[in-house]
């Protein structure tokens, strides 16, 4: 069948919106109806090459849609509306049976060669070449083939542009608090960088309990809108931020999360907790950049740093798990929702994310 899609050729951009041919869905994988798929950072690092992904690929990690048909032994069925997360997790590997599915080494090496999971492509341009899936997901196209194991199931009454956010931002800023932070009552909570993902783990802080949220960035409408999201206080990122934080905290976080992808910023993020504290990023610097951290505080300190991917969240126990919280109002997603684009738009919203005008804009089709 055919499919307008958004395909990135070279590094660079901008995206191309083409016309693309799709494949039936393979065993265990589902062709889907996307009808919202949010603009990411992510996106934008392999656009400007920070990434590196096997090109050309139709781009897009972060999306919602309908099921329209399954392949052979798929455990889905027409109709079905489910959010698609961006690690398809096996569910057989020794990461995924001892809980940690973002970790999947088969899902993890179909991202990086730029497969399903079973290892097929299914798009194709005119000239027969066949493009590469973004991550499993390839969102920004009109139709997507993808392995069962990216879907989870949600209610058919959940707004599907807001559902598409569970898939990454709320998975990852969200879990980054629950789990790789493990905030608690009366946590003191700073998060360093607040696009989609580091407002969505304001809000998780804030379901947390936490007695504190400082939000920090450069930009001052966004630290105003955690604000309103429920962050305490806020401060100005740039060299005066460590200081801020450790001020207005009494001496530093008990846990500190780095959403930037930026090695200076993690440094600050570190340096801002406190004796006994826990600090996790959740960024995706450029594989060449290092940090410097003091190595003693870690020992004397008795400090903790740690990564996070996709929050280390399990999508088919924490989507269901955060949208009951968003039902119930606690966990008020629909506010990091800050434009809605038609595909053709999606590279002026690039742009704007690029920027920092935008936090989380999802192309509707």
């Amino acid at each position: 069948m055919k499919s307008r899609g958004a395909v990135l050729t070279e590094v660079g951009g901008p995206l191309s919106i083409v016309d693309l041919e799709l494949d039936p869905p393979g065993p265990g994988e589902l062709l889907v109806r996307v009808r919202a798929t949010g603009l990411c950072h992510s996106d934008l690092s392999v656009i400007d090459g920070s990434r590196i992904r096997p090109l050309p690929m139709v781009l897009g990690h972060e999306a919602a849609g309908e099921v329209v048909e399954t392949g052979p032994g798929a455990e889905f069925a027409a109709g079905d509306h489910v959010v698609l997360s961006f690690v398809p997790a096996c569910g057989a590997c020794r990461r995924c049976v001892s809980g940690r599915q973002a970790l999947c080494e088969p899902g993890a090496a179909a991202n990086r060669e730029g497969t399903l999971l079973g290892g097929a492509r299914r798009w194709r341009l005119p000239d027969g070449t066949r493009p590469n899936h973004h991550l499993g997901v390839s969102g920004f196209a009109e139709y997507t083939v993808v392995s069962e194991k990216s879907a989870t199931r949600v209610d058919p009454d959940l707004p599907l542009d807001i559902a598409a956010l569970f898939g990454c931002a709320v998975l990852t800023g969200t879990g980054a608090a629950f789990y790789s932070a493990q905030v608690v009552p009366g946590d003191r909570v700073a998060v360093f960088g607040l696009g989609g993902v580091g407002l969505a783990a304001v809000l998780g802080a804030v379901a947390a309990g936490a007695s504190q949220v400082v939000a920090v960035d450069v930009v001052e409408h966004k630290r105003t809108l955690a604000r309103t999201l429920g962050a305490t206080h806020d401060a100005a990122g740039g060299p005066d931020a460590v200081t801020a934080v450790r001020d207005l905290t009494g001496g530093g976080a008990d846990k500190v999360i780095d959403t930037t992808g930026v090695a200076a910023v993690l440094e600050q993020a570190y340096l801002a907790t406190a004796a006994g504290g826990t600090t996790v990023t959740v960024g995706l610097p450029h594989p060449d950049r290092t940090v410097t951290l003091p190595a003693l505080s870690l020992v004397a300190e008795e400090r903790t740093l740690k990564g996070s991917y996709l929050g280390s969240c399990v999508p088919r126990r924490d989507v269901p798990r955060f949208v009951d919280l968003y039902r119930a109002g606690k966990l008020p997603v629909d506010g990091l929702l800050s434009g809605r684009l038609a595909l053709d738009e999606v590279n002026a919203g690039f742009t704007r994310l690029a920027a920092g005008e935008a936090v989380r804009q999802v192309v509707v089709l």
